[in-house]
């Protein structure tokens, strides 16, 4: 039996609708940024929650327009972190490519340190070359470096990020005249 995926709750209080909105942004209202501290809430709000979690957002505005907000305002979040998701799955494709790149570089790096530190292990009387030698292999390891930090540790926190504003993006949103 498949356990059902969580749903969490983000609470957002606003003294008027435009403080959802970056007032720098010229683009159409439903196009528009959200501002960047209610962007920074809503998406530290969900990275404490599992990845694969859904969320409805319920929005309190205190000076409410007259008309209803919710169509509106769920639109504007939606694009914006649906955007935001596609923005982030990008650069984790150019991080990506440049693993591979990183990862050709340094093997053969690593390549050419090895053969020239096994060259240079014939000359074991001399404290010098027995130096170069060591640095050599040293050195073609850490070479190696950048692709393994890529590989090992810095794709995972992207791909967890863009799968978080990609479910913020797909959020059930609620708009209710309240306190801020």
């Amino acid at each position: 039996m498949k356990k059902a995926t969580p749903v969490h709750q983000i609470e957002l209080r606003l003294v008027e609708l435009d403080q959802l909105f970056n007032s720098m942004d010229p683009t159409p209202f439903h196009h528009r940024d959200l501002d960047t501290d209610a962007e920074i809430f809503l998406e530290s709000w969900a990275l404490e929650f599992p990845q694969d979690s859904r969320f409805r957002i319920l929005v309190h505005i205190q000076n409410m327009p007259p008309e209803d907000p919710t169509p509106l305002v769920a639109e504007a979040i939606h694009n914006f972190f649906s955007y935001k998701s596609a923005l982030i799955r990008r650069n984790l494709k150019v991080l990506l490519l440049e693993g591979r790149t990183s990862l050709l570089i340094g093997l053969v790096f690593l390549g050419m340190c090895l053969l020239g530190a096994d060259l240079l292990s014939g000359q074991a009387g001399n404290a010098f070359l027995r130096v170069l030698r060591e640095s050599m292999t040293i050195g073609g390891w850490v070479a190696m470096w950048r692709p393994m930090q890529i590989f090992l540790y810095d794709w995972w926190p992207l791909l967890r990020r863009a799968r978080i504003c990609h479910n913020l993006g797909e959020a059930v949103i609620h708009v209710t005249p309240g306190k801020a």
